[in-house]
């Protein structure tokens, strides 16, 4: 398995993943990215700033997608809690998503384990990673927790007015 930057000519490739991963969301009763985000603007942006990551198979068949932003973040200005190392040395992910025929096999805890990798390659003066989901978002949260995240606050209001949003910090090791 392998990350790669997306390129604009799989912009379709990108929102379609995304928009499986928004009808997973919406079957399991979570009304996390129902609201018009993330929208095809937000992923032609990704792409286009360097922050989309296709995840392959070995076989270069297309698991899923992320972004990897790097600081600063606004999307947690408004956080409601304390990070566990106040710095602008981090780098946040958004946008996780697995395609649902690929769901139960494990890449999502593979995903994680090669983001690490991937930013520790890409971004070695990272500090630490944030991360955040929805609150009802059970799944997110035990894989976000199983890999060393602690949640330190919440956000409410920034992707769509009613939602409040875990939020969460790993601090990296040198």
């Amino acid at each position: 398995m392998y990350l790669r930057k997306a390129k604009i000519e799989e912009l379709d490739l990108v929102c379609d993943i995304i928009e499986d991963g928004k009808q997973q969301l919406a079957d399991a009763g979570i009304d996390q990215w129902q609201d018009n985000y993330p929208n095809r603007d937000v992923i032609k942006d990704d792409i286009a700033n360097g922050r989309a990551v296709i995840y392959n198979s070995d076989d270069h068949e297309t698991l899923g997608v992320a972004a990897i932003v790097q600081a600063p973040d606004h999307s947690y200005d408004t956080l409601q809690g304390e990070w566990l190392k106040p710095t602008d040395k981090y780098v946040t992910v958004h946008r996780v998503a697995i395609f649902s025929h690929h769901q139960g096999q494990g890449y999502a805890s593979k995903l994680f384990q090669d983001l690490f990798s991937y930013i520790g390659e890409h971004h070695p003066e990272s500090e630490s990673i944030r991360i955040d989901t929805h609150k009802d978002n059970k799944k997110m949260q035990h894989l976000i927790e199983k890999f060393g995240f602690q949640k330190v606050g919440e956000i409410v209001g920034v992707y769509n007015p009613s939602d409040i949003c875990f939020v969460y910090e790993k601090l990296l090791t040198k």
